[in-house]
C-alpha cells in the first residue's frame, strides 16, 4: 500500500502540482503530464487524472497555488518587516521569478493556454490571487476601495513582468528584475499622485483603468 492512497483529491493536488510543470514542458498542459507526475510521486495515475479532471486550467492553477506558498516560505514576515513597502513588494515578486525560473518552458505554455478566450477569467482570478498574496504578506490591511485598486494595479505589474521574464536571457533575469522596478515605481508615483488629489479635496480624477493599461502594456 503506497503512502498516497489515503489522500484526498486536494491532496494531491497538492503533491503533484510543483512537479507538473517539468513534465508540462514537454508534454504540455494535457493529461501525460500528470501521469508523469503521478509516477514520479507513486500516486495512482487514475485517481491523479480524477484529480485533474479540470484539464489544463485545473493543473495551471494548483501550480500557480504552489508558488503562492513556496513564495511565504521563501520570505517569511520577520524578513519582510524591515523592508519598506516598495521593497517588501519587488522582493515578493522577485521570490516568484526565482522559483519559475526553472520551468519558464512551462510557464510560457501557461501563458498561452491563459490568453486563449475561454481562459480570460479565470486568468484575471489567478492574477488577482497572486496579487492578493502578495499583498497579504507585505502587510496590507485596507478593507476600502485600496483593496481593490492595490490588487489590479499589482496583477497588471505582475502580468507584464512575466512577460517580459519568459523572454529574459539576461544574466539572472536582469533586465527583468528591472522591468519589475520600473513598474512598482510607477505604482508608487500613482499612489502618492492619488493621495495628493484625495487631499486636495477635488480636481481631475486619475483613471485608474487608464494606468492599468499602460502597466499591461509598456515600453520596454
Amino acid at each position: 500500500m503506497s503512502d498516497t492512497d489515503d489522500l484526498t483529491l486536494d491532496e494531491i493536488r497538492a503533491l503533484l502540482a510543483p512537479t507538473l510543470p517539468r513534465h508540462a514542458a514537454f508534454d504540455g498542459w494535457r493529461p501525460q503530464a500528470v501521469a508523469m507526475a503521478a509516477q514520479e510521486k507513486d500516486v495512482d495515475i487514475d485517481i491523479a487524472q480524477l484529480a485533474f479532471a479540470d484539464g489544463a486550467m485545473g493543473m495551471i492553477d494548483a501550480w500557480f497555488a504552489s508558488i503562492d506558498a513556496a513564495m511565504l516560505d521563501a520570505l517569511p514576515a520577520e524578513q519582510l518587516s524591515a523592508l519598506s513597502i516598495r521593497r517588501r513588494i519587488i522582493a515578493l515578486v522577485e521570490a516568484r521569478l526565482n522559483l519559475l525560473a526553472p520551468d519558464r518552458e512551462a510557464l510560457r505554455r501557461a501563458l498561452a493556454v491563459l490568453a486563449m478566450p475561454g481562459n480570460v477569467v479565470h486568468a484575471g482570478k489567478l492574477g488577482w490571487r497572486a496579487a492578493d498574496a502578495m499583498w497579504r504578506a507585505a502587510g496590507d490591511t485596507a478593507t476600502d476601495l485600496n483593496h481593490y485598486t492595490k490588487r489590479m494595479t499589482l496583477s497588471a505589474v505582475y502580468a507584464s513582468t512575466l512577460l517580459v521574464f519568459v523572454n529574459d536571457d539576461s544574466d539572472d533575469h536582469a533586465d527583468s528584475r528591472a522591468f519589475l522596478a520600473r513598474r512598482v515605481e510607477d505604482v508608487m508615483r500613482f499612489e502618492k499622485a492619488k493621495a495628493k488629489f484625495r487631499n486636495a479635496g477635488g480636481g481631475e480624477r486619475l483613471s485608474l483603468a487608464r494606468f492599468v493599461g499602460r502597466l499591461r502594456y509598456p515600453a520596454i
